[in-house]
């Protein structure tokens, strides 16, 4: 989990289900993480990444070639390995190599989040409230749709699908990939925000609702999202994370109140 340091640096913690968490500092600000699944994580900031070995600790920064002086504000890994990174000024890096960018897109006002399907990235704009899929060069946009009233947070999920939070219209919105498309919307009252999908059995949509400081799980293999479970939380539980391999909901305060841990949470 990603989290503010002091004096203009950014933290990093990990946490496991059998261990107690671990903290790493980083040397500056990082707006954004990604795993790849093989233990290691990646985490934009200004003019590239860094690259996190999670069972080490060891942190290394990568430059990303002709960039020191860009803000990105995302980043996200594609199934063939490539990184993309989105920027404050509205442009997506699809990288060809560690430190190359084989290809830049500029169509958007700012990216905000950047997730991935396969080798196809989405991007969610808050400033035009949409999500937008790229072709897999990342050259160009393929479809592009708005995304409710005011949507803040992107997800995907182990199913293939793209969750987003419209936090001003209270709504989950349901996205499937290749083509984009909106497959469902569901009322979530009280100012969603933080997301996260689980690849378990139960393949649960968790949501928190940061106006009452709650978080649900729900089922969307019907085709309309069904409540399965429901818990209390930390203060503004900004930040949500799952285990697959223990079934633990990680939720993050995003007002100093630390992590709440979940431990089988779609039981």
């Amino acid at each position: 989990m990603l989290s503010p340091g002091p004096a203009d640096r950014s933290v990093v913690t990990v946490l496991a289900a059998t261990a107690p968490p671990k903290t790493v500092e980083l040397d500056a600000t990082a707006t954004a993480l990604a795993v790849d699944g093989d233990g290691r994580a990646f985490l934009s900031t200004r003019g590239g990444y860094f690259r996190l070995d999670v069972a080490t600790g060891a942190v290394s920064r990568v430059d990303v070639d002709g960039q020191g002086d860009v803000d990105f504000t995302a980043i996200a890994r594609r199934a063939d390995g490539r990184l993309v990174l989105g920027s404050a000024d509205g442009a997506v890096y699809t990288l060809s190599s560690d430190t190359t960018v084989g290809a830049r897109l500029k169509i958007f006002a700012r990216v905000d989040a950047v997730v991935t399907q396969g080798d196809r990235a989405v991007v969610l704009d808050r400033g035009q409230t949409s999500v937008t899929s790229l072709n897999s060069d990342g050259t160009s946009s393929e479809h592009a749709l708005r995304a409710g009233e005011g949507a803040t947070t992107m997800a995907a999920d182990a199913q293939g699908r793209v969750l987003v939070a419209d936090t001003r219209g209270d709504e989950l919105l349901v996205y499937g990939v290749n083509p984009l498309i909106l497959r469902q919307r569901y009322p979530v009252p009280d100012s969603p925000y933080g997301l996260t999908g689980s690849g378990d059995a139960a393949g649960l949509a968790w949501v928190a609702q940061t106006a009452t400081n709650t978080v649900v799980g729900y089922d969307l293999a019907t085709g309309i999202p069904v409540e399965k479970v429901r818990y209390r939380t930390v203060q503004q539980p900004n930040s949500l994370a799952f285990d697959d391999s223990s079934g633990t909901l990680y939720v993050v305060s995003g007002s100093g109140g630390g992590v709440q841990v979940i431990e089988g949470a779609a039981k």
